[in-house]
């Protein structure tokens, strides 16, 4: 690989590696359709512990996980609201949904409710890596627990890029600030709310 220049065939490579920590309960750091994050299988309760540890979270909170397809949404949450796709389809920012009533997902990825924060990401790298993986990534800021997410790889402390199994060698040289994504919360009577604009 040239220094400075990523190839689809590099792209693939990484996805694979990452989709091998994955299955095996390991936790990535890669670049997602915002920020950094750290990443994990949304289904394996063990690797989200693992990623609670790194950042030094509370438990109590929960996680958003990553998705590469709107229709996939429902094999998450139960009662999607038709509102949903319809959000998605207009917002050419990333949004992240929280739905109510999750499901198939480890118990500790979900909030104390019962809700679960979804995002369909629309960046290739995702993408590909979801589908791949074939199940769903949680996607958490490369930071620890309250301190300010990082805008660029450079910017994440050394200790997590150490902590975690596998760092993504793409996009590590990007100076592209990108804000967090939109969040809002739908509600089982078809109402939402937006919590960060």
């Amino acid at each position: 690989m040239k220094k400075g220049r990523v190839m689809e065939e590099d792209v693939k490579d990484f996805v694979s590696e990452c989709a091998k920590v994955l299955k095996k309960g390991g936790t990535i750091l890669y670049p997602t359709d915002t920020v950094w994050g750290i990443g994990c299988d949304a289904t394996n309760q063990k690797a989200v512990d693992k990623i609670f540890k790194i950042k030094g979270r509370n438990q109590q909170k929960s996680f958003i996980i990553l998705l590469d397809d709107p229709e996939k949404i429902a094999q998450y949450a139960d009662d999607v609201s038709p509102i949903a796709y319809d959000f998605i389809k207009k917002y050419t920012r990333p949004l992240t949904i929280i739905y109510p009533n999750a499901k198939k997902l480890a118990k500790n990825v979900i909030a104390s409710n019962g809700s679960i924060a979804i995002r369909v990401v629309r960046e290739h790298f995702c993408e590909e890596l979801i589908k791949t993986f074939g199940k769903p990534i949680v996607s958490t800021s490369a930071n620890f627990s309250g301190y300010p997410a990082p805008a660029t790889f450079s910017d994440i402390d050394s200790t997590i890029k150490e902590m975690v199994d596998y760092v993504v060698p793409f996009h590590q040289d990007s100076l592209n600030k990108i804000n967090p994504s939109t969040i809002i919360q739908l509600f089982p009577n078809g109402t939402f709310r937006i919590i960060r604009d």
